[in-house]
C-alpha cells in the first residue's frame, strides 16, 4: 500500500482501517487487539530464541567459533562427506537465524512496551547479533555462501539499525564475489575479507578456504573429471601438510591460492597445446589420454552434428553420441566422453 498517495498520512490510513475492518467493535476491544499484537510478537521472539538455542545446544564447549564450525560444517577441512552430512543442520541454522532476526525486527522499537527490562533488551540484542554473525561465518566456512547479493544488504541494514549503536561497519566484502573469486583476484589478501570470527584464527581461515575449494572441485568435476581429480589430490596433499604442520602458514596460503586459481581457471592451470583453444577441447584432451589429435577430431564431429537445443532432446542427443562413437569406435569410452560433452558450455 502506498500510504503517501492513497491515504496522505499514516494516521489517516490507520483510522480508515479501524473504521472499516474493525467497524462494529468497541474501542476497548480494538485496544485489546492492538495490545494482543505485542503479546503475540513477544511470544514469537521467545519461540525463535528458544529454537535456535536448542539447535546449538549440542555444540561442544567452549562453544567458540571453531566448535561451531566443527558441528555445522566439518570436523576435517575439505571433507566433502562431512559437509554434505551436516548440510541439513546448516540449513536449519540459516532458517532459524533469519526467523530470529525477523521476530526481533517486529519488536525492535517496542521491546519495553512488550515487557522487557533494559537488561533483557541488551541480552536479546547481543543474541541476535551473535546468531546473525554465526550464520554468516558458517556460510563462509562451509562454502554455502555463493550469492548473497540480493538479501545481505537488507539484513545488514536491520542489524545496523536496531542492534549496533555505533556507525555501521562493512564486515565483509562478499557482496558481489564468492571467496573463490576473491582469492583469484586478490590472492592471500582475500583473507582480510573474511568475517572476523574466521580470520582471527589461522586454522579457521585455512579450513574455510579448503571447504570452498572442495565445493568448487565437486561442482566442476563433471566438466572435466580427470583435471579435477588431479586438483582434488593436490588439495588432499596440501591439507595433509597443513595438519602435520609441515609448512609455514604464509607458504600454505601461497600454495592454496595458486591451487585455487588453477581450479578456477583450467586454462591457466596446465600448459595445453595451442590447438586446444576451448575449454571443451581441453576437457576432451584430458579425458582421452592426452591425445591432441583425437580430442580435436571428436570436437569437430560434435560441432558438425549437434543441432540447436540438443541437450534433453533424445533424438538430437543420439545423433551427437553417434558422432562421437564414429571417432572413438568404443562404446564404453563413448559413453564416458558423451557425459562430459553434455556438461560443456561450448556445446
Amino acid at each position: 500500500i502506498d500510504y503517501k498517495d492513497l491515504f496522505k498520512s499514516l494516521e489517516n490510513s490507520v483510522h480508515d482501517y479501524t473504521a472499516g475492518a474493525l467497524d462494529g467493535y468497541d474501542k476497548a476491544d480494538v485496544a485489546g487487539l492492538l495490545s494482543d499484537r505485542l503479546k503475540k510478537a513477544r511470544e514469537g521472539l521467545e519461540d525463535a530464541r528458544e529454537a535456535i538455542k536448542a539447535l546449538c545446544e549440542p555444540v561442544e564447549m567452549p562453544k567458540d567459533s571453531l566448535a561451531y564450525f566443527r558441528y555445522f560444517s566439518s570436523r576435517d577441512a575439505g571433507d566433502a562427506e562431512q559437509l554434505k552430512e551436516n548440510e541439513p543442520k546448516r540449513l536449519t541454522l540459516y532458517k532459524l537465524a533469519a526467523g530470529l532476526l525477523r521476530a526481533y525486527a517486529n519488536l525492535a522499537n517496542e521491546l519495553e512496551e512488550a515487557g522487557y527490562t533494559a537488561a533483557e533488551i541488551a541480552t536479546i540484542q547481543s543474541e541476535v547479533k551473535f546468531y546473525e554473525n554465526l550464520r554468516d561465518e558458517i556460510k563462509k566456512h562451509s562454502g554455502d555462501a555463493i550469492d548473497l547479493k540480493s538479501y545481505e544488504p537488507a539484513m545488514r541494514h536491520l542489524i545496523d539499525t536496531y542492534i549496533r549503536a555505533e556507525d555501521s561497519e562493512k564486515v565483509s566484502a562478499f557482496d558481489d564475489l564468492s571467496l573463490i573469486q576473491l582469492i583469484v583476484e586478490r590472492g592471500a589478501d582475500a583473507v582480510n575479507a573474511l568475517p572476523k570470527g574466521i580470520r582471527s584464527s589461522k586454522n579457521a581461515t585455512a579450513e574455510t578456504i579448503e571447504n570452498n575449494l572442495r565445493k568448487l572441485i565437486i561442482n566442476e568435476q563433471p566438466i572435466n573429471p580427470e583435471y579435477y581429480n588431479d586438483m582434488s589430490k593436490l588439495l588432499d596433499a596440501l591439507i595433509r601438510k597443513r595438519r602435520e604442520e609441515a609448512m609455514e602458514y604464509e607458504k600454505y596460503l601461497a600454495e592454496i591460492v595458486e591451487l585455487t586459481r588453477k581450479a578456477k581457471n583450467q586454462a591457466g592451470g596446465v600448459s595445453y597445446p595451442k590447438s586446444l583453444n576451448t575449454s571443451a577441447r581441453r576437457a576432451l584432451y584430458d579425458n582421452l589420454g592426452k591425445n591432441e589429435e583425437l580430442a580435436i577430431d571428436v570436437d569437430y564431429a560434435i560441432l558438425a552434428k549437434k543441432k540447436d537445443d540438443w541437450l534433453g532432446h533424445k533424438i538430437k542427443e543420439k545423433e551427437v553420441r553417434y558422432a562421437i562413437l564414429g571417432v572413438l569406435k568404443d562404446d564404453a569410452l563413448t559413453d564416458k566422453i558423451f557425459e562430459i560433452v553434455k556438461h560443456q558450455r561450448d556445446y
